[in-house]
Order: structure tokens, then C-alpha cells, then sequence
């Protein structure tokens, strides 16, 4: 619409009431109002231009705004198009068709623009989807039955509120999605059912291992009955777990069995324990002297009626606490060990065969050790210092290993 123009001046009324429209260099009827003077027809259909020129700034407005799809904006420019040449109103009707043509020219630029935005909303979108099938399949892989069914919900929830991106592309990466998705519910499933299996093989395991100790909660044979015992906790923690109830319920039954055993087992060693303590001065005294009677003595007839006597003394004696008898047996043993000695070098120093081998090595080796001091005094006589010198040398170890043998041939004559 010119500036300078009012839309009446578009306009006028014939001498019948009829009332006309220029547009351009061309004029077109446009009705008559009845009953009306000529300048209330006129402005009867100056409105309808106004309320036209209304709607196309809107539709400029929305266009410039890019409220609406380009190919909306394109039918609304068409039908707004239609409707300023069809219009039966009296205004500046030719610039209103050239802001709709200003209007058509913007749409190419906003065409492009929205390809542009939708290509990177589509790029960003794949970028997310993608990274988010990465995670899944991931997850899909591994064995986070607990965390990874609240991640799965999790990125449900993100893909839902993510843009689709290209309907071959946002296809394919659903499908990846959605099969890890089933792929982890599929192994959690088998999962849980595998556990179930064995919590329930668990329970039968120990409730087997309950049904046999309680025979054994009123046994007095004291050490075969711990031996039990311990030999049922070591199947029970072999066992596994049960579901957590049945697991606390079955683990309170097997130990009150095993406190009703252990606790008289208790109270009998308590029973004994004075006596025992007894026994128990009664043997360290008795090793104690055994020790002192065997210092020095070296006939082994002595030593081992020693020996004999000991024993028959200490085997009357009774139970001793358990906690001592480790370092008692040493000692004990120590004592045998020391008469065994005895024998042993006995043994060794009557020996006929034993002292004729001690005796022959003691030849060979002088006869050896003559050799040589006449081969060192040979090369000495003759000057040759390298012959004397591995002489020496030999002659030096073999007198060594002739001082061995004497010194071992003489324990036979002790």
C-alpha cells in the first residue's frame, strides 16, 4: 500500500451505486450497497481491503518469524494471492500482491536454512543415538544384572525425547537398540534362573548337612565328633548360598545344633581340667628329670633302661590339657632321639666292617701322601719349579683327606 494514498482513493461510486476498484491501469466492479450514500459504500469496502491487508501482514509476520513450514507459508501466499485479485474491496490491492511476491522470494533462502537445521538436528541426533546403541550394546555384553536394567530405562527414556533422525538411519540404530536391549533382558533372565537353581540346590545341600549334624549335637565322643563338625562347615560354605531368608533361617538351625555340641564339650573339659593340670606338673617334672639323669651318660645299656623306665612312669600318669601336649611330645621325643643317638654311634664305632674300611682308607691315602712327597722332592732336587708346584699341591690335599680318615678310624678305637 503507497504511503501517500489513502485506500479510499482506490476506489469510487458510480452514479447507481455501483462501486469500483483500480488496480493499476484497469478498474473492476466490486458491488453496490443499497440503500447507502456513495461514501458508505466506499468505506463498506475499504474495511474489506483493510481486514485483507490485516491478514497478509499476519502472514508476513508469521513468514518472517519462520513460524510456519515453507511449504505452508507457499499455499498461504497462493490462497492469499487468490484472494487480493478475487477481492471485492477497494484499497491499494497491487501492493499488497507485491508484498506477497516479497513474501514467495523469502521462501527459497528459509527452504535451505531448514534443510540446513534439519540436517544438523539429524547429524546430532545420530550422533546421540549412536552413542547411546554403543552404550547398550555394551551393556547388552556384560553382567550388571542390577545397575544395567535402570540404564536400560534410562536411555529408553533419553531416546524417546531425542529427535528422529532419517527414517533408514533412525531405523537401523532402533533396531541395534532394541536388540541389546533384548539380548540383556534375554541373559538376566537365564541369569537369575541359573542363581535360582542354585540357591534351591543350595538349600537341599544344607538342609542334608542339618539332618546329619543333629544326631551329633548329644555325642560325648569329644575329638571324632569336632572332626564332624568341621568336616559338615566345610561342606556348608561349599554349599553356596540360599535365598537370603532361607539362608539366615538354615544357618540359625545348623549353629544352635553346633552350640549344643560345643558347649557340652566345654563344660566336660572344664570337668577334667584340674585333673588334668596335674597330670600335666606331674609330666613336665617327670621329662624334666629324665633329661637331667641322661646328661653325660654314655654306656647306651644305661641310657636306655633310662629311657625304658621313663616311659612306663610317664604312660601311667594320665590326660594332660590339649594345649600342652605339642611341647610336651617334643621333649619326649627329643629324649628317644637322644638314646637313639647313642645306639647309633655304638653301632657305628663296634662295627668290624665299618672300622676295616676306616682303616683301609687310611692306608691308601699314605700311600698316596709317600707318593707325592718323594715326587716333590724329586723336582725340587732337579729344579722344575712347576713340577714341584703341583706336587705341593696335591700333596696338601691329600695329607688333608689322610688327616679325615685318621681321625675317623680312631672313633673305632675309643
Amino acid at each position: 500500500m503507497s504511503e501517500q494514498q489513502a485506500p479510499a482513493d482506490f476506489g469510487r461510486v458510480d452514479a447507481d451505486g455501483t462501486v469500483f476498484v483500480r488496480v493499476g491501469d484497469t478498474e473492476r466492479s466490486v458491488g453496490q450497497i443499497p440503500d447507502s450514500t456513495p461514501e458508505e459504500a466506499l468505506q463498506f469496502y475499504v474495511r474489506r481491503y483493510e481486514n485483507l491487508a490485516a491478514e497478509i501482514q499476519l502472514l508476513a509476520s508469521r513468514i518472517d518469524a519462520q513460524a510456519m513450514k515453507p511449504e505452508a507459508a507457499r499455499a498461504a501466499i497462493k490462497k492469499a494471492r487468490t484472494n487480493v485479485e478475487e477481492a471485492h474491496a477497494v484499497g491499494d490491492l497491487q501492493a499488497l500482491l507485491d508484498r506477497l511476491d516479497v513474501l514467495d522470494a523469502q521462501l527459497p533462502a528459509q527452504i535451505e536454512a531448514r534443510k540446513a537445521a534439519r540436517a544438523e538436528a539429524n547429524a546430532a541426533a545420530v550422533e546421540a543415538k549412536t552413542a547411546m546403541v554403543e552404550e547398550a550394546e555394551q551393556l547388552a555384553a556384560g553382567r550388571d544384572w542390577n545397575h544395567g536394567v535402570e540404564r536400560f530405562r534410562a536411555l529408553l527414556d533419553q531416546w524417546k525425547v531425542l529427535p528422529r533422525a532419517d527414517k533408514a538411519t533412525d531405523d537401523e540404530l532402533w533396531h541395534r537398540f532394541s536388540s541389546a536391549r533384548t539380548q540383556y533382558t534375554r541373559r538376566r533372565k537365564a541369569h537369575f534362573a541359573e542363581l535360582n537353581a542354585q540357591r534351591d540346590e543350595a538349600k537341599a545341600l544344607k538342609e542334608a548337612i542339618i539332618a546329619e549334624a543333629e544326631p551329633l549335637a548329644t555325642s560325648t565322643d569329644w575329638g571324632p565328633t569336632s572332626g564332624m563338625f568341621r568336616d559338615l562347615m566345610q561342606r556348608w560354605k561349599a554349599a553356596g548360598s540360599a535365598r537370603r531368608a532361607d539362608d539366615e533361617a538354615l544357618w540359625r538351625r545348623f549353629r544352635a545344633i553346633q552350640d549344643q555340641f560345643f558347649e557340652a564339650r566345654s563344660a566336660a573339659q572344664n570337668a577334667v581340667e584340674g585333673e588334668q593340670g596335674e597330670n600335666l606338673a606331674k609330666k613336665q617334672a617327670l621329662v624334666e628329670q629324665t633329661e637331667a639323669a641322661l646328661e653325660g651318660v654314655t654306656d647306651v645299656e644305661q641310657a636306655k633302661q633310662i629311657h625304658r623306665d621313663f616311659l612306663a612312669q610317664f604312660s601311667e600318669i594320665g590326660h594332660v590339657p590339649r594345649g600342652a601336649i605339642r611341647d610336651l611330645d617334643t621333649r619326649v621325643r627329643r629324649i628317644g632321639e637322644r638314646v637313639s643317638d647313642l645306639e647309633a654311634a655304638e653301632w657305628r664305632r663296634t662295627d668290624p666292617e665299618a672300622r676295616q674300611r676306616a682303616d683301609d682308607m687310611v692306608s691308601k691315602f699314605q700311600e698316596q701322601v709317600d707318593r707325592l712327597e718323594k715326587e716333590l722332592a724329586a723336582a725340587e732336587a732337579k729344579g722344575d719349579q712347576r713340577k714341584a708346584k703341583d706336587a705341593r699341591k696335591s700333596l696338601e690335599t691329600y695329607q688333608a683327606w689322610l688327616d679325615q680318615a685318621k681321625a675317623t678310624a680312631s672313633e673305632f678305637r675309643a
